[in-house]
């Protein structure tokens, strides 16, 4: 093997190793145009069409990758996206409800929260699970032995 194909073998482990540290699959999806590449140099094509094969493949492979379903990751609002909000999923007591609203000490403040729709005011224990401004909105705690937290 010639040394320029040595290119583009060396190219495609740096980006496996790449893609081993950042945990997508688009640099894989470039490395497979790198491997093509390095296939099309094997088989005597020229520089200039290891290139379009380079760029033809790997940019194939990014667009089947992005229609898939690894490519499409659900994005959460960041009021409801517990890796955002950390207050996210944790839950509280609520002892008294008016009009589906509450004031409750939360982490040492005071805090308004908000009964969500369809969700009960009897369950004492509820989990937040959005924040809008300074409101929590909370559902009643699937957990039954659910320990309220910060209070």
């Amino acid at each position: 093997m010639a040394p320029g194909g040595l290119f583009w073998w060396i190219g495609a482990g740096v980006l496996v190793a790449l893609e081993l540290i950042s945990g997508t699959f688009y640099l894989l999806m470039i490395a497979l145009g790198c491997v093509a590449a390095a296939i099309a140099r094997i088989a005597g094509a020229g520089a200039d069409v290891q290139f379009a094969v380079a760029a033809g493949v790997a940019l194939a492979a990014v667009v089947a990758l992005r229609r898939s379903r690894f490519g499409r990751r659900k994005r959460k609002e960041a009021s409801r996206n517990p890796d955002v909000n950390l207050d996210i999923g944790q839950t509280l007591n609520v002892p008294v409800w008016s009009e589906r609203r509450a004031r409750v000490n939360y982490r040492g403040a005071a805090w308004d929260v908000e009964l969500a729709t369809g969700e009960p005011e009897d369950a004492q224990v509820y989990e937040i699970t959005e924040l809008r401004g300074s409101c929590l909105i909370v559902v009643a705690s699937r957990h039954a032995s659910a320990k309220a937290g910060a209070l």
